[in-house]
């Protein structure tokens, strides 16, 4: 998997939106292993497999985002954003449905749908869908919003947003985290958030990793299938054959 966030290179993914056409031709290093294992636990899913869908060149809107990443299935968006003190954080979401050009809401009306959750690498923490336990049942059902004018974005609040630029974010929790924290940012803790300027935007398809159990009887189904086709071709070549000498 090739990546700006990398394993060394956090602090330099704001030099790579300067000159990410530059990164594309040499090839980014991978992504950093410790931040795909704090992923990976927050996904609470195993080893997983993170591909690369979507990474921000200069001059793209959220048209480039969508075209990337709609209909994708599962996605982590990674950001690194900074504010006017030059002070910068690595933060994002994990959207368990597929992004879409113009769906609108997500709606998650029962706990075991809200599996979406946004979260703070920098300063680490990670903030889920708020249940339907609390005493307004359908806070935390915004699970993400879709629209052309728009680049990733989840819960009501909005509590992580991109405009349709994709430079700018904004953070206001709602949907997502204690009800205590609302009105909240994920990114400084600043109350009613403030816009913030996106150095570098990622989306990573994920995916489980096969067992080898299950990998092996992949390729032992694939070579039953391929035997299978091999031994019907031969029959027809042998039917063939005696039709034209009989």
């Amino acid at each position: 998997m090739k990546t700006l966030f990398a394993a060394g290179a956090l602090a330099l993914a704001a030099l790579a939106s300067a000159a990410p056409q530059a990164a594309a031709q040499t090839g980014a290093p991978p992504l950093d292993p410790l931040l795909e294992g704090q992923l990976e636990r927050w996904l609470g899913a195993g080893d997983q497999v993170f591909s690369n869908l979507y990474t921000r060149q200069p001059g793209d809107d959220a048209l480039a985002f969508h075209a990337a990443a709609d209909g994708r299935g599962d996605t982590f968006t990674l950001l690194r954003v900074s504010d006017s003190a030059s002070n910068s954080w690595l933060v994002g979401g994990y959207n368990p449905q597929s992004w879409e050009f113009d769906g609108g809401w997500n709606i998650t009306q029962r706990d075991f749908q809200r599996t979406a959750f946004i979260f703070n690498v920098t300063d680490p923490a990670v903030y889920r869908q708020v249940p339907t336990s609390f005493e307004l049942p359908s806070q935390g059902s915004f699970q993400t919003f879709n629209a052309p004018n728009q680049g990733p974005t989840f819960g009501a609040g909005p509590d992580l947003f991109v405009n349709d630029r994709l430079d700018t974010a904004f953070s206001w929790r709602l949907s997502y985290g204690d009800p205590e924290g609302e009105g909240l940012s994920i990114v400084d803790g600043s109350v009613g958030g403030q816009f913030l300027r996106i150095d570098a935007l990622e989306v990573y398809a994920v995916s489980p990793i096969p067992e080898p159990a299950q990998a092996a009887m992949l390729a032992a189904g694939l070579g039953l299938a391929a035997a299978a086709l091999w031994r019907r071709q031969r029959q027809g070549q042998d039917v063939r054959h005696r039709l034209r000498f009989a």
